[in-house]
């Protein structure tokens, strides 16, 4: 089946990669019975893809089976592959139940300052801030990378409480998609975390690479969630970052892995 995708006026030349495996994956999704939920997916970023053009979405059926669906959806920008991904669905079934815990003494994102406190500092960051959709509600607990050269503390964690700022319709495809999208957002930043580096200029620029995400819990994305990021290497050129979701009540949602590009770039 073949579907197409939106690309919301954000004002950047590249789309955005979350937004791209967001669509691939709600168009898998269209394709499954909706008595399976999505379990995990994984997907590879192949080009940039342009905001100015459509992007089609084609997903080929893998496999039905009698617990399980696969399929394999391949984002297309004028005749070529952007992005693809292979998802899986899952119907529900008991079974044995376990996770990790949610860091504890950390502040709720109502003591946290908003993207708009943060970027205060920024003038011209917050122009931009205001200018695009601001579908999700993004408050840090630390630095960020967008923190002036030298001005960042060298951390482990990068942690960000997130929702979409919002209400969303209930069904569950939609808000996978959403957490896809999120997943996206603040994940790479780990890895320069780790240095005290920050984005642009005396910085990085950076492209994801390859990207995996695991579903464990029911959720709702327009209730807060706890990203909890950090790096486990760099090398080459190549910086891998791991993040668990936790919902505010503390159970575990969402694990996602990213491979992204860091290329230093000049002051």
């Amino acid at each position: 089946m073949t579907f197409q995708g939106v690309n919301p006026p954000a004002g950047r030349l590249r789309v955005f990669g979350g937004q791209v495996a967001a669509q691939a994956l709600v168009a898998a999704g269209r394709t499954v019975d909706p008595s399976r939920t999505v379990h995990s997916l994984h997907g590879y970023f192949v080009r940039a893809g342009e905001e100015s053009a459509p992007i089609t979405y084609r997903v080929e059926n893998i496999r039905d089976g009698r617990s399980f669906s696969v399929r394999r959806s391949v984002a297309e920008q004028d005749g070529r592959t952007i992005f693809f991904m292979s998802a899986s669905f899952h119907r529900a079934e008991p079974g044995l139940d376990h996770a990790d815990e949610m860091p504890t003494g950390l502040p709720g994102p109502d003591d946290v300052p908003t993207m708009a406190e943060r970027l205060a500092p920024f003038p011209k960051l917050l122009e931009e801030w205001n200018r695009m959709p601001r579908a999700i509600d993004v408050r840090y607990l630390s630095g960020a990378g967008f923190a002036s050269p030298g001005e960042r503390p060298v951390e482990e964690n990068q942690r960000a409480w997130l929702r979409v700022d919002g209400t969303l319709p209930d069904d569950p495809l939609v808000h996978a998609c959403a957490l896809t999208f999120c997943s996206d957002l603040t994940l790479l930043d780990a890895v320069l975390s780790r240095h005290g580096k920050v984005w642009g200029k005396g910085g990085f620029i950076g492209a994801s690479l390859d990207h995996a995400l695991w579903f464990h819990r029911p959720f709702r994305a327009d209730e807060w969630f706890l990203y909890d990021c950090t790096s486990p290497s760099a090398s080459g050129a190549r910086g891998l970052a791991r993040g668990r979701m936790f919902t505010e009540d503390g159970r575990l949602i969402a694990t996602a892995v990213q491979e992204g590009l860091l290329r230093r770039v000049g002051g």
